[in-house]
């Protein structure tokens, strides 16, 4: 690490960020951890990070602060609610959120976070899920300053595969808006080839291997087929995390006045699966509504 990044702050130790956590321990990184509940967490202090009593408390021992939480309010709640990071943060610090949240809202707290307290703020949501994050292969995307996203970079290279500055803040999350569009349309659709090649008598694992190196190959093909063909559908990415996204897709769509008739229909097609009663199943379930018996 440079040595202007002294002490890294996590808070969200969850799918993606247990993961995380441990390569930046693994890598020597001094590592400071909170959660609302500790049990949680205790693998991952149990590894070598200190534990703080507060958000505050983790932002006061660290250069560098990274979140990575469910929606828009809980990063609001963890940034500036009672014992939030807010309380904390000051200049020469920076928070990388790398949470998927609304682009405005992702801009609009990070000026009150910089006015309030003189800490920067990188939106930095990612994709590759709980495998690019073990793996340290992540596609972060950014957006923030070009001083803060150098300040960031020697950390966050130990988590990703490429962390690019799309442009100032809430640039990162437009990006990862667009990331979403590709993933929920493209798993919708892939889910549809799939069982039409099992409807046809085709042996559908055998796709990937078909299609290698054509244009219908993709990584999210191979990931997929297995989990879709099987119906193990065990979550390595919840199904209403994309739903969630999906929703703020469509939002954004709105606002900048964009016709996106294909992903409105694919964030329809995840609204059923929520509605199946199937949000924590993993995402490739969409393929079960087109079986015979759709309820998993």
């Amino acid at each position: 690490m440079g040595e202007a990044v002294r002490t890294v702050g996590y808070v969200g130790i969850g799918l993606m960020g247990r993961p995380m956590a441990l390569r930046l321990l693994g890598a020597g990184v001094p590592l400071t951890v909170w959660g609302r509940n500790p049990d949680r967490i205790a693998d991952v202090v149990a590894a070598g990070a200190a534990l703080a009593e507060s958000a505050a408390a983790l932002a006061r021992a660290s250069d560098v602060v990274i979140t990575c939480v469910s929606d828009t309010a809980a990063v609001e709640a963890v940034v500036f609610g009672p014992g939030g990071i807010a309380e904390g943060a000051g200049p020469g610090k920076v928070l990388v959120d790398m949470s998927t949240i609304h682009p405005r809202r992702s801009r609009e707290m990070a000026e009150r976070l910089r006015a309030e307290t003189g800490m920067g703020w990188i939106d930095a949501p990612v994709s590759g899920g709980p495998p690019g994050a073990a793996a340290g292969t992540l596609a972060v995307m950014a957006g923030g300053s070009a001083a803060d996203h150098a300040f960031v970079q020697p950390v966050i290279r130990h988590l990703a595969g490429a962390f690019t500055l799309m442009g100032p803040s809430g640039a990162g999350q437009t990006t990862k808006m667009v990331n979403q569009v590709i993933v929920g349309g493209c798993k919708s659709v892939i889910a549809e080839a799939i069982q039409l090649a099992m409807n046809s008598g085709i042996d559908a694992t055998r796709l990937p291997e078909a299609f290698a190196g054509g244009r219908a190959d993709s990584s999210l093909l191979r990931q997929s087929v297995p989990k879709m063909v099987s119906g193990d559908f065990t979550p390595t990415g919840h199904l209403r995390t994309i739903m969630k996204d999906l929703d703020m897709v469509m939002e954004l769509a709105r606002e900048t006045r964009t016709p996106m008739p294909m992903t409105g229909l694919a964030t329809e097609i995840h609204r059923m699966m929520v509605a199946h009663g199937h949000a924590d199943t993993d995402t490739t379930s969409v393929i079960a509504l087109l079986r015979d018996k759709p309820v998993l």
